[in-house]
């Protein structure tokens, strides 16, 4: 009888454990889930801000460049010797002007860059819940034995 009593308070404490087991794991997906889904939309501004300003500083950008690289040429016109070709000016500030855009790309390029966007907290947040069920799972187990 003693016996048949300590194996039903064992069992009860062991279900007792696998709800509670069950539900904290279901809380914590949860939780989890929220996290993930607030970085995301966080990361998701961010990418868009940066889009933004990109967008916005090329087209300021643009305009101030059409003026300057008018002024460019015609100076050019003037230093070169005359008997060289006017266009010559028109390719030397264009080419000038195509390795700045260049670099400008590169800089708004590696302001959105994937590795920045990923929700690197709830990463390392899940990480640790991995580790932490891992642990409970052989907390359950040493109390079955």
């Amino acid at each position: 009888m003693e016996t048949q009593r300590n194996s039903t308070t064992q069992g009860a404490s062991v279900g007792s454990l696998l709800t509670t087991l069950t539900r904290e794991v279901t809380d914590l997906v949860r939780g989890e889930a929220e996290l993930a889904k607030a970085e995301v939309s966080e990361k998701t501004h961010q990418a868009l801000t940066g889009i933004a300003a990109i967008a916005v500083a090329g087209a300021v950008i643009f305009a101030g460049f059409l003026v300057l690289l008018a002024s460019a040429v015609a100076l050019l016109n003037e230093i070169l010797p005359s008997d060289m070709t006017p266009w010559l000016s028109a390719a030397i500030v264009g080419v000038v002007t195509a390795v700045i855009g260049l670099i400008m790309l590169n800089v708004g390029l590696n302001k959105i860059k994937a590795q920045r966007l990923a929700p690197q907290r709830t990463l390392k947040s899940l990480q640790r819940d991995k580790e932490l069920a891992q642990e409970h799972e052989h907390n359950v187990k040493e109390a079955l034995k």
